[in-house]
């Protein structure tokens, strides 16, 4: 997506996130837009990328990977993140996370 073309919400969080790069919850927050937005690919590459800086602390990413592959209807793809992401969240003690999570591949079956 060219510049012209992006959300002024995305710019304003790629401008705040060239600040400071490090910043998980606006790392998190562009991924986000980057689902909105329709550029699923480039919003998973993000999430994906925060999970491996900061898996225990990023249970929310888990549970957003899993949605964007179930809403495209490639269930495979969709279980690997929420099973993922149930472990993870057990782990970290987020057990409404967990639950949500499990409610979806509930959903498959």
């Amino acid at each position: 997506m060219a510049d012209s073309r992006k959300s002024a919400r995305r710019l304003a969080l790629e401008e705040s996130l060239a600040a400071d790069p490090t910043d998980a919850f606006l790392r998190y927050g562009l991924a986000m837009q980057c689902l909105r937005d329709g550029e699923v690919e480039e919003g998973r590459r993000m999430l994906e990328s925060l999970i491996a800086d900061h898996p225990d602390d990023q249970v929310p990413a888990y549970q957003q990977l899993g949605q964007s592959y179930m809403d495209e209807g490639d269930a495979d793809r969709a279980r690997i993140w929420f099973t993922l992401g149930i472990a993870r969240a057990q782990s970290v003690g987020d057990l409404k996370a967990a639950g949500e999570m499990q409610g979806f591949l509930e959903l498959f079956g």
